[in-house]
């Protein structure tokens, strides 16, 4: 239903030698190797996973409850096997409806958004999702999905920072209990490398501020 601009996540990092992940290396000081996915985290952001329409529109009182929706089951396939990293974001919508008399189509607005570093936006889209109610029945769902791709390269952290994340340490060495994103250029770097795919309804302020207060 949806496909989105660039997206990606952390940079593969790999000690050195012949350790294997997540086993310790003392050969040549104290190290473990780690790896991370180049595939951005999925999911949604907080406030926007429920939506409710109301009728008459502005009264928010539980009896003028029309609609309520609510973003579940998002799931993400990823491919980061080439110089393109491409990751496919699918979720359900479940509605239920209060009055049932007759058959009924629902528009509701969605978007898929990547943020960078856990607060940038860098990319944003909106599409719609028609919910269809038979006759007689208050429940519908449908699903959508959203695919993202981005080169390696925006998810690659320099090597130079990838080094002193990974770089053994010998026990009794000054550094060697230092956590190398205690470091404020690594730690920096780190969230550069590192984006999200976040899928939620595309609520105005009035609905927003009802699903924070409620």
């Amino acid at each position: 239903m949806v496909r989105t601009l660039a997206v990606s996540a952390v940079a593969l990092l790999a000690l050195a030698g012949c350790s294997r992940k997540g086993e310790i290396d003392v050969t040549r000081g104290v190290g473990i190797t780690s790896v991370r996915s180049a595939c951005p985290a999925a999911g949604v952001p907080a406030g926007t996973g429920d939506i409710t329409l109301f009728d008459p529109a502005g009264n928010q009182l539980a009896s003028a409850i029309d609609v309520t929706a609510t973003i579940t089951n998002v799931r993400a396939t990823c491919n980061e096997s080439g110089e393109d990293i491409v990751s496919t974001v699918t979720f359900d919508i479940q509605a239920r409806r209060t009055r049932t008399d007759g058959a009924r189509q629902v528009d509701l607005p969605y978007f898929l958004t990547v943020v960078r570093g856990g607060s940038q936006v860098v990319a944003k889209r909106i599409n719609h999702a028609v919910l269809d109610f038979p006759a007689g029945e208050a429940r519908a769902q449908a699903t959508g999905s959203a695919t993202a791709v981005v080169q390696r390269s925006a998810a690659t952290l320099p090597d130079a920072i990838r080094q002193q994340i990974v770089r053994p340490r010998k026990a009794g060495a000054e550094d060697a209990a230092v956590d190398p994103l205690s470091t404020p250029e690594v730690r920096q770097a780190v969230l550069n490398a590192s984006f999200e795919a976040l899928v939620g309804f595309q609520l105005t302020q009035d609905q927003l501020r009802y699903n924070v207060t409620r």
